[in-house]
């Protein structure tokens, strides 16, 4: 899907974090991330396929998250507040534990709160343009994300972003490390590609 292809609705102004969190929460059937700009975009339900791949990823995450208990591992329904106003949810997300303390200490009330993930986790789907997530990568990385995966069970690989601007493109058989920001942390894939 190209980007162009995404259903996007413009407002006459753009929601406050408020007006957006409780949107959301109205139109809770639906999915929405929003952009930097203010603009609305309806997420479209994930594949079957797609769908049973998620949860082997974020099992492993969780597991070595509760082994090395360094953060706080989050799922596809959890929208953050970039740095640049946009709100984004990851198909899978980690906080370290330092950075997610100082959020619940200042927050009473859910919300998409104003932080952005240390590492994120995007599968690329069928209704996903890859010029569309690749955009989204590296928008994480620009925010302030250190370690991200784009995983393409697509085109059988994995594009791995960098604090630093670098991405490497490795086969998706490729055994994945969290390098400095999930130590301890690896990921072997090929037992669930087909």
């Amino acid at each position: 899907m190209d980007t162009e292809m995404l259903v996007t609705f413009r407002t006459v102004r753009p929601m406050s974090d408020d007006e957006f969190f409780e949107f959301c929460q109205i139109n809770d059937t639906l999915e929405f991330e929003r952009d930097s700009h203010g603009n609305i975009i309806v997420m479209s339900p994930t594949g079957t396929f797609t769908g049973n791949f998620h949860p082997h990823i974020l099992a492993a995450l969780y597991n070595w998250n509760a082994e090395s208990d360094l953060g706080e591992v989050f799922d596809s329904a959890a929208g953050f507040t970039l740095p640049n106003s946009a709100v984004r949810a990851p198909d899978m997300a980690w906080i370290e534990k330092g950075r997610w303390a100082e959020i619940v200490a200042r927050k009473k009330k859910d919300c998409f709160v104003a932080i952005c993930p240390d590492f994120v986790v995007e599968v690329r789907s069928d209704s996903d343009g890859l010029k569309y997530v690749i955009d989204k990568m590296k928008e994480y990385i620009r925010n302030g994300t250190k370690l991200g995966w784009l995983i393409d069970r697509l085109e059988k690989n994995v594009r791995i972003f960098r604090a630093d601007g670098s991405v490497d493109v490795v086969a998706i058989t490729t055994v994945l490390s969290g390098e400095g920001v999930l130590p301890g942390f690896s990921l072997d894939l090929s037992r669930w590609v087909a």
